[in-house]
């Protein structure tokens, strides 16, 4: 089996539209949650969502093609050839060994939305002709695949909320098992609408807090549901001995991953926890460890279920161990992120491993007895860590962890 590692991040968030300023902030426990400004919320009964802030994406599409591309793909696109630079890789790159995974929850929503209030309006001549490259799922892998003229595999995953962890994942199993070098793998989301806010209201899934500073709270008490977020975050995994024979910063090895289905609800965690414990040990399958220098990038959405779920899925897998555990949960930071989610905290696992800090989950005042594990509240923590997991958990019960490791 090829071991494979990381050579490239990029990352357009809520706290920052590149890796350092996103880590900068991650370390800083600033929050990106606030008013929504992207449409009137005001009858809406929550009016707080974690936008990006400040995007502009004209240096890498014309006027012309800028109309006809989906923000989702447009912040997929951004996070790519971040993370493509960040790599290294435009001398000498076989395009036809590398191959590009996207994951998204919804897509192209925007568009979608947009498109049906001109059909309501002036009747099936005024949709656009490219509602439908705009909108489909699979647009942002193949506008990636366009853009670094990548002739492999082009994928679109689709998990719900453990969509970004995926992809890292299928990529990893990829170039793993012999198929690609090279895989540009990640996430992307742009739904900070209102068709999509009032959908999570009624689901009951979004926080109504009235302050957006102390909205997400994952493993607090007080908490009552998460924060819409949206951006992309993409990762550039390489065969190893590839990566070494052409000298390129590694800033990690994926050393494992899991992935399981609860097959229990289509919203709710199964309140025993078994199959999220199940991809976090099947992540770690063959790996030796020192709980005491493992750090945990929870999915703690902030949910009343999901974080105490969560938190018997680590009691479950660990065991005794579980207290030694660096956990915590970026959401409160980020909002949630959806599909995009699992592939930006993989990139604050990488981080937290290269630099021995450990962000925190800020807004943590009152802990739930629930959730009594060591979630690092409110201020960073340094520790020298030689792994990191990410756990993404999504409707319809998919799990997933990433494992990475210091090399």
């Amino acid at each position: 089996m090829k071991r494979v590692v990381i050579t490239g991040v990029g990352a357009v968030t809520p706290i920052g539209n590149n890796v350092p300023v996103f880590w900068d902030s991650l370390k800083k426990g600033v929050c990106g949650i606030d008013y929504v400004t992207r449409f009137d919320a005001s009858s809406f009964k929550t009016r707080i969502a974690a936008e990006v802030k400040n995007f502009d994406s004209s240096a890498l599409f014309d006027k012309m093609l800028e109309k006809k591309i989906d923000l989702n793909v447009k912040y997929a696109v951004y996070a790519a050839d971040e993370a493509f630079r960040d790599s290294m890789l435009e001398a000498g790159v076989d395009r036809d060994d590398m191959g590009v995974i996207m994951a998204s929850g919804v897509g192209g929503i925007n568009t979608t939305c947009e498109e049906e209030d001109k059909y309501k309006e002036g009747g099936p001549l005024k949709v656009s002709s490219h509602f439908v490259p705009k909108m489909i799922i699979n647009m942002a892998s193949g506008h990636v695949a366009i853009r670094l003229k990548a002739h492999g595999m082009a994928k679109s995953l689709s998990t719900a909320c453990a969509s970004g962890s995926d992809s890292i994942g299928e990529g990893y199993r990829a170039i793993k098992d012999g198929y690609l070098t090279y895989a540009v793998c990640g996430g992307t989301e742009a739904a900070i609408n209102p068709l999509t806010f009032a959908g999570f209201i009624n689901c009951m899934a979004l926080a109504q807090a009235s302050n957006p500073k102390a909205a997400s709270l994952p493993f607090d008490k007080r908490r009552a549901g998460f924060v819409l977020g949206e951006g992309a975050a993409v990762l550039i995994l390489e065969e190893y001995e590839h990566a070494v024979k052409r000298g390129a910063k590694i800033y990690a090895e994926i050393c494992g991953y899991g992935t399981t289905c609860d097959a229990y609800h289509i919203t709710a965690p199964e309140p025993s926890a078994a199959q999220t414990a199940r991809a976090i040990t099947e992540s770690l399958q063959g790996v030796k460890y020192d709980p005491s220098r493992l750090y945990m990038n929870a999915h703690g959405t902030g949910t009343p279920k999901n974080d105490v779920a969560e938190t018997k899925a680590f009691k479950v897998a660990f065991g005794d161990d579980v207290n030694k555990l660096k956990i915590s949960s970026t959401k409160a930071m980020t909002g949630h992120m959806l599909g995009a989610a699992g592939a930006a905290e993989a990139i604050a696992c990488i981080m937290a491993l290269n630099t021995g800090i450990i962000p925190p989950t800020i807004n943590l005042e009152e802990p739930d007895p629930e959730c009594d594990l060591d979630y690092t509240p409110n201020v960073a923590k340094e520790c020298d860590i030689d792994i990191a997991l990410s756990t993404s958990l999504g409707f319809g019960g998919h799990n997933a962890c990433i494992a990475l490791c210091k090399i």
